[in-house]
């Protein structure tokens, strides 16, 4: 595999560049404005197809050679793009067949990008063609230090319906199942009298009366994934013909549900994710924390690169909000924090025309005499004191399962309530998480999981037997296991494991259900005596090993099982049978918290001495096991509604998970390496108390305390690497 790093030192710092956009007079602008940012890679030719092949077989890099010497000259790198998200117009013309039919059988117009079928086999020849002509002319140019093929696959036609992909997916089908006989069984076709006699009758799941075969439809997703992979690989290929440099194309996690991104990890050098956060959302940066983490996943834990996101607003959201003062310092340093070596922006300039002409920029319509401008050349200021971070490794002791086969499974149709929502239980069980401070990696249910104290399932639907063998073992071994309602329910084929629910899992958990019982619209259920609540689901669960942790005390299944524990050889399993909220509106996770026990704990109170602050102790702290989890719960553990996360915080205190202690949910505390992130989301500083280190920013030195101003980020070099 091609080598990493990408640059030979530092943080890369740019975007996507389009100067076919602009006159070339206006080139010596961008690459001097370049340098006053401090940018020193960018990404470019991304969308150049049209250009640099005007008409099939006719080339011109004349344009594309001038603005890479000049890049050259000026010192910054490039991310040279193969451009094969965008065929030419006469492309669409010279292939009809190409074109990109939808689940309705419409053919999708022209007039965009991504309008073409991923099993063409036009496609495939044209594109594989441009790609070696851009990498045998630019595989030796100096300023060229990594490859970025296509541009974010399955963004608009991550599935296509027509005869050329029917065909390609019938011979998928026979690779995988071998015979027609095994495909009925494994698709359990005798339901509804729909039995194949030879794989020519199988199309695809176009859209039909009423539901269709669940297997059908996840064999076609995992096709459909296949597709773009394989046309990945073969540009790919095409380049390293010429060049041993990394070769990369940008994901988009978590927002891209049609890709499985741990099937395509293994295929990139380098990891790279574009990531854009929703305006609507006011949780927005424990969103980007997710991110940042899967993709540092879905990376092996090595480092990765942000290969876009936004200075401001964006283009395509029903309402587009400009960022806060700050709020791109902190989503960019937030990326760093969690692994990136790259803080890459879409785009260089802001651009005049086309689709994405209100998008945000590096250097947007206001030009330089903005404040955007101001913040941009200052973030690249401090990024380049970011150099030791680069290569360093941020290490986790929680995982959470994640898996994209439960995530398409969960989400077809005729499910037993409409409010079953994979991202809405991982997202739950993730910020209960990011409240208590704790990092986390994201793991597939079938990986190596014995170097954790803690995995959470909150969302495994489709689980095999294997996948649940390796939670089995995970826990008999000493690891601490959290699951969630509606787990191991289906194989890969979505078909119902043997026995009672939760299936494959019963063994692990201790317990079986009996029956689900979805919850209405708004409608909540009691659980225990100390304020907690669930909503969306209740279940009747029948205890085989595990004990009770919480009942219900209301509802259909009052007086049941609501939490459970099972010890099991060294360790516990626990399930939680309905969904509790990750905490209260307003709630900041200490107030009121008696688990946040000082003198058992060794957490402080807000120092009154340090007027105009709020003071927290941030010393890292074992977690305690000194009652067990029902001890930990019904001592109050969860008084006060804190829902998930106090139920959460009693398991990390069993599982001896450390953590900072007393930090407000304003904080995001991170480690990579030997620095400390912390990020303020806050309107009050804060005064962290137990780190001790220089300021990579100010040179400031901090003997044991930083007081990170409302809004604000300080990276701390720890002393001596402690």
């Amino acid at each position: 595999m091609p080598g990493y790093p990408v640059l030979p030192e530092g943080i890369a710092y740019g975007g996507d560049y389009n100067p076919e956009q602009w006159p070339e007079e206006v080139w010596h602008d961008d690459v001097r404005l370049m340098r006053e940012a401090g940018v020193n890679l960018v990404s470019l030719g991304i969308f150049n197809w049209s250009l640099l092949e005007p008409a099939e077989g006719v080339y011109d890099f004349g344009r594309l050679d001038r603005i890479i010497d000049l890049l050259d000259a000026s010192g910054v790198k490039v991310d040279l793009a193969t451009p094969t998200s965008s065929p030419p117009v006469w492309f669409r013309k010279a292939h009809p067949d190409s074109r990109l039919v939808d689940r309705e059988g419409h053919v999708i117009a022209g007039g965009s990008r991504h309008s073409f079928c991923p099993s063409s086999p036009h496609y495939a020849t044209a594109a594989g063609r441009i790609a070696e002509r851009i990498a045998s002319r630019y595989a030796s140019h100096p300023a060229v230090v990594m490859w970025h093929v296509h541009n974010e696959y399955g963004w608009a036609n991550a599935q296509c319906y027509c005869e050329t992909s029917a065909e390609a997916f019938r011979d998928w089908l026979r690779e995988r199942h071998g015979d027609v006989g095994a495909l009925n069984v494994a698709w359990g076709t005798t339901f509804w009298g729909l039995t194949y006699g030879s794989f020519e009758e199988v199309e695809p799941p176009r859209v039909a009366p009423v539901g269709q075969l669940t297997g059908l439809q996840l064999d076609f997703a995992r096709f459909c994934v296949d597709a773009h992979i394989a046309n990945f690989c073969r540009e790919r290929d095409v380049i390293r013909r010429f060049s041993d440099l990394p070769v990369t194309t940008n994901f988009m996690i978590p927002n891209c549900r049609p890709m499985d991104y741990w099937r395509w990890a293994g295929e990139v050098d380098v990891v790279s994710n574009d990531h854009y956060l929703d305006a609507a959302r006011a949780d927005g940066h424990i969103e980007l924390a997710l991110a940042a983490d899967l993709t540092r996943s879905v990376a092996g834990g090595r480092p990765w690169m942000l290969m876009e996101h936004s200075t401001g607003a964006v283009n395509w959201q029903p309402r587009n909000l400009a960022k806060r003062p700050g709020e791109m310092r902190r989503n960019s340093l937030a990326h760093v924090a969690r692994g990136s070596d790259s803080v890459l922006f879409f785009q260089w300039r802001a651009s005049r025309y086309g689709a994405e002409k209100f998008h945000s920029a590096m250097l947007p319509h206001a030009g330089t005499g903005s404040e955007l401008w101001n913040d941009v050349v200052a973030l690249g200021a401090e990024l380049g004191k970011l150099g030791k971070v680069r290569g360093s490794r941020v290490e986790a002791e929680v995982a959470l399962v994640w898996d994209w086969e439960s995530y398409w499974a969960l989400e077809l149709e005729w499910r037993p309530t409409a409010d079953l929502n994979f991202r809405e239980r991982v997202e739950a069980f993730y910020e209960a998480l990011w409240r208590e401070h704790v990092t986390v990696d994201f793991v597939h249910p079938s990986a190596d999981i014995s170097g954790y104290k803690l995995v959470v399932a909150p969302s495994s639907y489709l689980l095999t037997e294997a996948s649940a063998k390796n939670l089995h073992r995970y826990v008999e071994a000493g690891g601490h296991l959290v699951v969630s309602y509606f787990s191991g329910i289906v194989d890969e084929n979505d078909t119902i494991h043997s026995g009672p629910y939760p299936g494959v899992l019963r063994e692990v958990l201790g317990l079986s259900v009996e029956e689900f019982h979805p919850l209405r619209e708004n409608e909540t259920v009691a659980l225990g005596d100390h304020g907690l609540t669930g909503r969306i689901w209740s279940e009747r669960v029948r205890l085989a090993g595990a004990h009770a942790v919480q009942d219900f005390t209301e509802g259909p299944d009052a007086g049941h099982p609501a939490v459970t524990c099972h010890e099991l050889g060294a360790g516990a399993a626990w399930y939680i049978a309905t969904a509790l909220d990750p905490s209260r509106d307003g709630d900041d996770g200490d107030d009121g918290d008696t688990t946040l026990d000082p003198a058992r704990d060794g957490d402080t109170v807000p120092d009154p001495a340090r007027d105009g602050e709020t003071a927290y102790d941030g010393d890292v702290a074992e977690g305690r096991d000194s009652h067990g989890l029902p001890g930990a719960i019904h001592d109050g553990g969860v008084e006060g509604g804190r829902e998930l996360r106090g139920v959460l915080r009693a398991v990390l205190d069993r599982a001896g998970v450390s953590r900072p202690r007393g930090l407000p949910d304003t904080l995001e505390f991170v480690r990579r390496g030997d620095h400390v992130f912390l990020i303020n989301h806050g309107d009050e500083p804060v005064t962290v108390r137990g780190v001790s280190g220089t300021g990579v920013f100010d040179g400031a030195e901090h003997p044991g305390s930083v007081t990170v101003p409302p809004g604000g980020v300080t990276v701390v070099e720890r002393a001596g690497g402690a």
